[in-house]
């Protein structure tokens, strides 16, 4: 990546439009992170689009109580055919938003015979779609220091899945990001919250355990008792770094496992290149604190 993604100039902030009638009730808890990839959008979109749940249900033809437990993720996981339903009156595009759906289906173990007799009547909107130019333009662009980035934390197939669900997310979102403060930076906190979504955590914090296997560091040495050793101080090390704050986590992540220049450390996150160094420094003064502590002087006599 050599030079920053640029944004096209934003449109304008306008506040989500009020609205008569009962305020809709927070996401269900305990649903998965893929439902969520999906119904997230859905939601702020319904959010925003002024509509109420009483015309919603007149457009589509489904009870208020149907769309508001749909929105929550409350009771049985639902057919896309009423997922198209509320998309179209939404005016949202259709194919991210299947392959999202179809993606939690199978993950909530729905059979592949249930998915495709929930596609047989609306066959014609899954159909493949491009996405707009400039997103794809940037899909280019950090697709594959994505990768890098969900490669630390995620085996190979979770890996995939999240830079898709990233990318399918991003084009449900895609004016939500033109219209942000820096396209950049809301297109990364999208990676971030799905890669983290699908990681293990220990005491609330990221495992990185598994990219200790793929460390220059480790790949070097060649002995099998060095190996044993300095997979050892590896993991003491990445288990060091998972208590770092968010922001100084991914500058280390990018720039000491992935092996990214801070200048593309700095166009990826959309945050200043001073900001980037700052981050690394104060990070790897904490770390060496935390594997080096500096030694005390014990008694003389």
């Amino acid at each position: 990546m050599t030079t920053p993604f640029e944004p096209p100039a934003p449109p304008p902030l306008r506040p989500a439009p009020a609205r008569p009638g009962r305020k809709l009730g927070p996401i269900a808890e305990e649903l998965s992170s893929a439902h969520r990839a999906w119904l997230g959008p859905l939601r702020e979109t319904y959010l925003t689009s002024g509509l109420t749940l009483n015309e919603l249900s007149a457009r589509v033809r489904l009870a208020k109580s149907k769309i508001s437990e749909l929105l929550r993720g409350i009771g049985l996981y639902p057919r896309w055919e009423i997922i198209f339903s509320l998309s179209r009156e939404l005016k949202m595009p259709y194919w991210p938003l299947y392959r999202l759906w179809r993606q939690a289906a199978l993950e909530a173990h729905k059979s592949r015979e249930w998915v495709e007799r929930c596609t047989e009547k609306s066959a014609v909107t899954t159909s493949h779609a491009a996405p707009p130019l400039d997103h794809r333009a940037f899909r280019e662009l950090v697709e594959s220091f994505y990768s890098l980035y969900a490669q630390v934390f995620l085996e190979d197939d979770q890996r995939d899945t999240a830079v898709s669900d990233t990318f399918d997310i991003l084009w449900l979102r895609w004016n939500d990001a033109l219209a942000s403060p820096d396209t950049r930076t809301f297109a990364w906190n999208v990676l971030r919250s799905t890669v983290m979504a699908r990681t293990p955590h220990v005491d609330g914090r990221p495992e990185l355990g598994w990219a200790a296997f793929d460390t220059v560091a480790l790949q070097s040495v060649i002995a099998a008792p060095d190996r044993v050793e300095q997979i050892a101080e590896t993991l003491d090390l990445f288990k060091a770094m998972s208590s770092l704050p968010d922001h100084q986590l991914d500058v280390m992540v990018l720039r000491r496992l992935c092996g990214i220049t801070p200048e593309d450390v700095s166009g990826l996150l959309g945050v200043p290149l001073a900001t980037v160094r700052s981050d690394e420094r104060h990070a790897v003064h904490f770390l060496e604190s935390v594997i080096c502590p500096p030694e005390t002087e014990g008694n003389t006599a």
